[in-house]
């Protein structure tokens, strides 16, 4: 089969590593992938939201099937448009793709439908925004309701910091058009546990449990980014918690979006806060979570084109996801002053004799040299028996990547040995 995959990231490169392993496939190509993605795809400069240039692409190559991972083009309707053209997707629909790509919707959709969540209130007027967070609870979440690469979420600890949000978002456009409507809901507490899970709009099987690190830095400081690095599984999310969400999360959303007429194809992102109250959700998202993906999709046993095939075409009931029951660490090495400005250009190189995954996420080639080009550089993966062990030997790995300006998390999956501790 030839195989088309959308997107350039290190979520990509993870998707690419694992779909190679199908018997059935003999051609993946990258759209527009990266230098790092070129060594395991065929990299074609189409740009992940060019849906004609996609179908285009898809047409003249005879393509069998296309796995549509990032948020924007998934919202766009890229999925629509090359299944219009008969090319097969992993994705959802327009339609199913808004329940990430507006948050109003999805806090609606959890409230008609009795899914637990935060509470909140909707705003398009920003004078009454700036008067209900006058008073609001404090700490307070202000996000923008439509795609902001990840960063369209601000928690405001005191009053001041609630009105600058508000302003920040609806008044001096942060986020462009995704701020002309806001959501404000209370802050909640307890572990964070990011769930992905195969549906085909019917069933819902999830794959193993993750942490991410979101902050910059060590021990949590710094600056929100679009994620410093992950562990597999999460050590909160025990089997108790698991039933808990599919009978109270997973198997209600799905339904809730079949009633609505919007059946949900893919793969779909629950991120939840295991608060005192019990589980209740802080996010949807429409696609494959990023840097989950690289400590999720190592532990998969089953095929992932079999059980992405069985998603578009409603026979996930009767196809085999498995995952091990081993560990796995994924630390990202970025470029310095990320996630706000950092030099590009450092040739990456690599000692001999790393066993983990290294997913390339911001890279190119020039030549035969691979130069950094982005913030979040690479992900180096590592899988073992436990999880003191998959840390251990993500960060020995870490040790034989080298580039300029290269800086990274130290203690990535140190807040779940703590959990393992008690």
């Amino acid at each position: 089969m030839k195989l088309m995959v959308i997107g350039s990231g290190g979520r990509e490169h993870a998707v690419i590593r694992k779909l190679k392993e199908s018997p059935s496939v003999e051609t993946i190509y990258a759209l527009p992938g990266n230098g790092g993605i070129a060594a395991d795809a065929e990299c074609v400069d189409i740009g992940a939201k060019d849906i004609e240039g996609a179908v285009r692409f898809a047409k003249e190559n005879a393509i069998d099937f296309a796995v549509v991972t990032p948020d924007d083009p998934l919202v766009l309707g890229m999925v629509d448009a090359l299944e219009a053209a008969g090319v097969p997707c992993f994705g959802p629909d327009k339609k199913a793709a808004v329940i990430e790509g507006s948050k109003v919707f999805s806090k609606n959709l959890m409230k008609k439908y009795g899914i637990p969540t935060a509470s909140y209130e909707v705003f398009d007027d920003a004078e009454k925004a700036l008067e209900y967070v006058k008073t609001a609870p404090l700490p307070t979440v202000v996000k923008a309701d439509g795609l902001a690469l990840g960063k369209g979420v601000l928690i405001a600890q005191t009053r001041e910091e609630a009105i600058e949000a508000v302003k920040s978002i609806m008044e001096d456009k942060k986020f462009g058009a995704s701020g002309d409507q806001i959501v404000v809901e209370e802050f909640l507490t307890g572990p964070e546990v990011s769930v992905l899970a195969f549906t085909d709009g019917v069933t819902v099987k999830p794959m193993v449990s993750s942490m991410d690190h979101k902050r910059a830095h060590d021990n949590d400081t710094g600056l929100n980014t679009g994620g410093m690095g992950t562990v597999a599984p999460n050590p909160y999310y025990t089997k108790d918690i698991a039933d808990k969400c599919m009978e109270t999360v997973f198997k209600p959303t799905i339904a809730a979006m079949a009633a609505e007429g919007r059946p949900f194809k893919g793969c779909l992102y629950f991120g939840l806060m295991l608060t005192p109250n019990g589980p209740k959700v802080i996010e949807y998202n429409c696609r494959f979570g990023d840097p989950e993906t690289q400590v999720v999709l190592p532990l998969m046993e089953s095929d992932l084109l079999e059980a992405m095939q069985a998603c578009r075409n409603g026979t996930l009931d009767k196809t085999d996801v498995r995952f091990s029951d081993k560990h796995a660490c994924c630390v990202i090495m970025a470029s310095d002053g990320y996630p706000e400005s950092y030099e590009k250009g450092y040739e990456i190189t690599c000692d001999a004799g790393i066993n983990a995954q290294v997913y390339v996420a911001g890279a190119k080639l020039e030549g035969d040299k691979l130069l950094t080009s982005g913030g979040r550089v690479l992900g180096v993966t590592a899988v073992a028996e436990s999880l003191p062990k998959a840390i251990d030997a993500a960060y020995s790995d870490v040790e034989k990547v080298h580039f300029g300006s290269a800086f990274y998390r130290h203690d990535i999956g140190g807040r779940a040995l703590k959990a393992l501790e008690n």
